[in-house]
């Protein structure tokens, strides 16, 4: 049988658009994503505000688009995909993390799921008698869940980074579905969330033309993730059509055993999804990048006050008193909680953090971005030889930062599954 599949190439601004196309091709997205057919470049953002390791980067978006517009694909049948979290703001993500800026210069599409007309349609619907081999979603949504319709039939590129979670260890390709294939009260799937990853991907497997992911791990993150993170500079690219296979790689980089430590991996792999085990899956590329193993302590060494809590919540002591508030109109609670401590209080007065990480090469490529993006029809430039002065010392960006937490605090209520399903409820009975 033949061995999956996982690219991974060693970058540096100066060649990192070479590199996503190298990366791309060395692990055959051409013979997957078919070029007919309407693709959605699914867009991490597990943080409004910028954070590196945190969310997908604007050279990475723009070298995903630069790839496939050199091979002859289409843009007219590209689009970013967003979707959207109650603690996140998708709208100042993509301005924040600089991803709206490269849509909007390649004339992309800009979908985010959870606006306009965009159609949602039952599981039963869209999978058939797969929903009956679920592990755990027809116990967590007894009535079904929404998905997408226009996920069924389309191609679909993950863009995560290569970071750790407080939830499952690591996320990567797998995790990058869930906001776009749960559309609503995602958080109940927390406490079975391995057992949900793989149920996820069964799905996609099933609906979508063709799979990809391509990884970014120019920064890396570490730590009680996806946001209260250590970044490191580690400078590889990812790419796999095997959505368990990146994901193992990219946590044996980090240090961990797949198959042991990351749940989900295991199951997946146990349920033939993809190869979750280092032996028998082909990395091509860079061998010596293969062979890196980073040491990183993990996401529970470290733990902040809100990923404690959070597992006392899901599996501690804390589940039976405080859990099913979270299945109720009380659940709001939960989300103010979130924004108070990451967005108020963490991000805040963790700023040097960030300004130590934004003159590096990559920071400073970052921070200059808008003067320094390439013309959208420039498909041979490797990359960046120039990346900028290093950037003035941030002024501000903690009032700015708390000013703005104040507000997502408000949306939260307002984007709220449990008050909006109401507003719905009420506009439509309005209606007939």
């Amino acid at each position: 049988m033949q061995k999956s599949r996982v690219a991974i190439v060693k970058t540096s601004p100066a060649t990192i658009l070479t590199d996503y196309h190298k990366v791309m091709n060395l692990a055959g997205y051409q013979e997957v994503i078919d070029r007919k057919v309407d693709t959605a470049l699914k867009i991490n953002i597990s943080w409004h505000f910028f954070y590196p390791g945190c969310s997908t980067t604007p050279w990475q978006l723009d070298g995903v688009i630069r790839a496939m517009k050199r091979d002859g694909y289409d843009p007219g049948l590209l689009h970013g995909c967003h979707n959207r979290t109650v603690v996140i703001d998708a709208h100042l993500g993509e301005r924040e993390n600089k991803q709206l800026p490269v849509v909007e210069a390649h004339g992309l599409r800009n979908i985010h799921l959870y606006e306009g007309d965009e159609e949602w349609v039952h599981i039963r619907e869209a999978v058939g008698d797969l929903a009956d081999r679920f592990l755990c979603l027809n116990e967590v949504y007894p009535q079904g869940f929404m998905i997408p319709r226009r996920f069924m039939g389309e191609n679909i590129i993950h863009l995560p980074t290569v970071k750790t979670h407080v939830f499952t260890t690591m996320t990567g390709a797998m995790k990058n579905a869930f906001g776009g294939l749960l559309n609503e009260k995602r958080h109940w799937t927390h406490p079975v969330i391995h057992e949900t990853l793989v149920d996820l991907l069964m799905i996609q497997k099933k609906i979508h033309r063709g799979i990809f992911a391509v990884m970014d791990g120019t920064f890396a993150g570490d730590g009680p993730g996806p946001r209260c993170m250590v970044p490191h500079e580690k400078n590889v690219l990812l790419a796999s059509a095997d959505q368990v296979a990146i994901d193992a790689v990219a946590a044996k980089l980090m240090g961990f055993d797949p198959l042991r430590d990351v749940k989900f991996i295991r199951l997946a792999h146990e349920a033939g999804l993809g190869c979750g085990d280092p032996r028998e899956i082909e990395c091509v590329g860079d061998e010596e990048a293969a062979r890196e193993h980073w040491n990183f302590v993990g996401p529970y060494k470290r733990m902040t006050f809100a990923s404690r809590m959070q597992h006392l919540i899901y599996w501690g002591w804390m589940k039976k008193p405080v859990e099913w508030s979270l299945k109720t109109i009380l659940a709001p609670w939960a989300y103010l909680a979130s924004v108070l401590y990451h967005d108020t209080f963490w991000y805040p007065t963790h700023q040097k953090l960030i300004r130590n990480i934004l003159h590096s090469p990559w920071g400073r490529l970052f921070h200059h971005w808008e003067e320094l993006a390439l013309p959208p029809d420039d498909l041979e430039t490797p990359g960046w030889t120039d990346i900028g002065r290093d950037p003035v010392e941030l002024k501000g960006e903690s009032l700015r930062s708390l000013k703005e937490s104040f507000r997502i605090l408000g949306l939260c209520l307002k984007e709220a599954p449990e008050f909006a399903a109401r507003k719905r409820l009420r506009k439509a009975r309005s209606k007939s």
